[in-house]
């Protein structure tokens, strides 16, 4: 299973705090827009990354789950799988969410590279599962959109055909 995160910027730009996430997994992808956390007050929103990911703070404010109902239903859908990402950064957003619900972080995210190793994909390999990816039509910086990219290329890698993307559940465009 993949995930992605969309924040409220990088931490490199700032204090940052997950706005949504996404999972994908067999052609199936699920997100959550996610409300700020009374105890993100005062951490720092870039208009970059609103200008990437298309997200504006009023409309997390108003669409969005709060943070422990997110984390509940995010654990539920994952519970048993092996969970990858493109980045370590999504760790930090997890623990992020899960702190903000009170939790435990419920599970480590594997980066990408490790299931490379695995398959023993050389470059060539990774190249073309990533022109593979990029010709799925996945909507690029939203969460399930991203999840369902790298789910793409993971299934490529392995020489899995996967069914036409089907969303679950997804947050309004």
């Amino acid at each position: 299973m993949t995930i992605d995160f969309e924040a409220s910027c990088l931490p490199r730009h700032g204090r940052s705090y997950p706005i949504e996430v996404g999972i994908a997994d067999g052609g199936m992808s699920r997100s959550w827009l996610i409300r700020p956390h009374d105890d993100w007050a005062g951490w720092d929103w870039t208009p970059e990354a609103e200008a990437l990911h298309g997200l504006s703070r009023e409309r997390i404010a108003q669409e969005g789950l709060p943070a422990s109902v997110v984390l509940a239903e995010l654990v539920a859908a994952t519970q048993g799988c092996r969970v990858l990402a493109d980045s370590l950064i999504d760790q930090y957003w997890l623990d992020t969410l899960a702190a903000a619900a009170g939790a435990p972080s419920p599970f480590a995210i594997q980066h990408v590279a490790t299931l490379f190793d695995e398959e023993r994909a050389d470059e060539a390999r990774v190249g073309a599962a990533v022109a593979f990816a990029d010709g799925q039509g996945a909507t690029r910086h939203r969460a399930a959109g991203d999840a369902l990219w790298l789910s793409a290329l993971i299934a490529h890698i392995r020489g899995v055909v996967l069914p036409a993307p089907q969303p679950i559940l997804l947050a309004a465009q």
